[in-house]
């Protein structure tokens, strides 16, 4: 082994890690000015609307935007706004929303029972504002499958992808992991497109050529400024329903707190399309029903919350797509790129990439680390039990003292598609600010563990394709970088010893989230085929907590185009009916 080697492999023991991606949160460097925008404190106690919509996220923004055009619309949002936050807005600033774990970041920090550690967001715009960026539809079996119209998804798409949507440049780095996942043979090579295809493509970004991010709460653009009204930092603690003199229950309004801990209460407008839909994500979507009286009898017992509909199945169907990932370290600068490229295989495993300094921090938050940030959890040199103020610090001081070259280099990683592995959700605490508790059995099925091994054997291909060959230590073998990958303390898990040997073990031990979870709310057992709460009248949920399986290789797109999809669906029935 060369001495540069050598030392690489020092300065990786030092630092022991680099970290990942989420989709979904940001914006534009430019803030629109909304004039329907309004801290919750400025609320009335009392107010009514058409539609009622709690989550103003991934798909409540475009849902609140086209409901505006034709009634009267409240988005309830818990956390504030995206605008002039560059942690969010920035790709050089990528991973530093992830890593604040301050009481008023954008992204919320949640360990699942599992011992993955995961974040979910808390800022207009949803997930959107703290993803790695990457645009990709649903495939049409997909599509078919859930039974939409494929029409009104194509039209749903494009009002999405004319706002936040742009094709990436491709530089070095990402080039050559494209025409390595070529020769390693996930073909044919189909370009760019948002399509969702077996082989290799470049996807589209939500950052634009400058770097700027751009989000779901950039489709707010689109609403009716008469007829919308969005509250920041209004939390929902209750569902309001009417159970007298009525056939079953029905959703009449929602009760909020501002920040000042201020109670609101938001009412319904009388007639029978008014509705409150649901748009807190999957694992917001859920809990809310829970804490309003919806879901399994004797776990709301549990918690002294009166039952307004034994539903067992809130909260159940949850799922996590699994990450692993295998970090390169570069003998060659490297662009900074977040996901770019992906190879879509014929097992079900997707291959992804990311590259670049901010991994390591950026010129605006020099300390900080970014995506390396002692602070983050997802790969950190300091274990996510240890991290006290004075191991962070000292953490950060050793990191300080490392050469540039220590942070040169790039991630290659497989998500599963699907996946079958189901988990479940349940309260923990009857405050809707509290994480609840959730389980996703990754790789309790073995379909799951065989796309995992698949998709590590491509990647090891990748690797040492050709293509990619300049951008790898030659001294270092694949072996070697696995076990150096599996020494980061990505997760709570027990590690084993020289994991390389197993491709099954090394799965298990290094899983990680790539923000993708869903389910809760699953279509046919908790809502109907319209996105109606089945049971009760006036409530709807329309999000990923309704999705079986995670569509395409990453599933921002496809929450933004249910969004709109979903509120052309509810308008056509309002003026229908009038």
């Amino acid at each position: 082994m060369s001495k540069s080697v050598g030392r690489l492999i020092g300065w990786w023991r030092v630092l022991v890690a680099a970290s990942f991606f989420f989709h979904g949160l940001s914006s534009s460097d430019k803030a629109p000015n909304y004039s329907f925008v309004h801290n919750a404190t400025t609320a009335p106690p009392t107010s009514y609307y058409d539609y009622i919509i709690v989550g103003g996220g991934t798909a409540g923004c475009p849902l609140a935007a086209t409901l505006s055009q034709n009634a009267t619309v409240l988005l309830l949002e818990r956390g504030g706004s995206p605008y002039g936050n560059s942690n969010i807005t920035l790709l050089s600033s990528f991973g530093s929303a992830l890593s604040d774990l301050s009481p008023t970041s954008p992204s919320q920090r949640f360990i699942s029972e599992d011992g993955v550690i995961n974040a979910r967001a808390r800022v207009l715009g949803g997930g959107s504002c703290l993803n790695a960026g990457f645009y990709t539809r649903a495939g049409p079996g997909y599509v078919r499958d859930v039974g939409w119209d494929s029409r009104l998804v194509n039209e749903s798409y494009h009002w999405v992808e004319d706002v936040v949507a742009f094709e990436p440049p491709m530089r070095e780095w990402q080039t050559a992991v494209r025409d390595g996942l070529l020769q390693a043979g996930i073909v044919p090579n189909n370009g760019f497109t948002y399509d969702h295809i077996n082989g290799t493509k470049v996807g589209g970004s939500i950052f634009d050529k400058e770097g700027n991010r751009h989000t779901a709460a950039n489709l707010l653009g689109y609403a009716n400024p008469q007829g919308i009204n969005v509250l920041l930092h209004a939390t929902v603690h209750k569902i309001l329903f009417k159970t007298k003199g009525v056939a079953r229950p029905q959703a009449h309004g929602v009760r909020f707190v501002d920040a000042q801990g201020v109670r609101h209460t938001a009412y319904l407008k009388s007639g029978s399309k008014s509705e409150v839909i649901i748009s807190a994500g999957a694992l917001g979507s859920p809990q809310l029903l829970m804490l309003s009286g919806v879901g399994p009898a004797d776990h709301l017992k549990s918690h002294n919350i009166s039952l307004v509909l034994d539903q067992p199945m809130v909260g159940q169907g949850m799922r996590d797509n699994p990450m692993n990932a295998i970090y390169i370290p570069s003998p060659l600068p490297v662009e900074v790129s977040l996901i770019q490229v992906v190879g879509i295989t014929p097992f079900g495993s997707y291959i992804e990439a990311a590259s670049g300094e901010n991994f390591g921090g950026s010129n605006t938050h020099p300390r900080d680390f970014g995506m390396l940030s002692p602070k983050i959890g997802q790969l950190s040199i300091v274990p996510p039990k240890q991290r006290t103020p004075e191991a962070l610090a000292e953490a950060i001081e050793q990191m300080s003292n490392l050469p540039d070259i220590a942070f040169q280099g790039g991630f290659i990683i497989e998500k599963i598609m699907g996946p079958i592995s189901t988990g479940h959700l349940e309260l923990q605490s009857l405050n809707p600010n509290d994480n609840p508790s959730v389980t996703f059995n990754y790789f309790q099925e073995p379909e799951d563990l065989q796309r995992c091994v698949q998709g590590l054997q491509t990647i090891e291909k990748v690797i040492e394709s050709q293509p990619f060959s300049k951008f790898k230590y030659q001294g270092i073998s694949v072996h070697t970088l696995l076990n150096m990958t599996a020494s980061t303390p990505v997760n709570l898990l027990p590690h084993h010893a020289n994991v390389s040997t197993s491709l099954e073990q090394f799965c298990k031990d290094t899983v990680m989230t790539i923000w993708h979870y869903h389910g809760g709310c699953l279509v046919g057992r908790v809502v109907d085929s319209d996105y109606k709460v089945i049971g009760i009248d006036s409530l709807r949920v329309v999000d990923g907590s309704t999705f079986y399986y995670s569509p395409g290789t990453n599933p921002q797109a496809t929450v933004m185009m249910l969004g709109r999809y979903m509120g052309v669906r509810i308008l056509r029935d309002r003026l229908e009916s009038q």
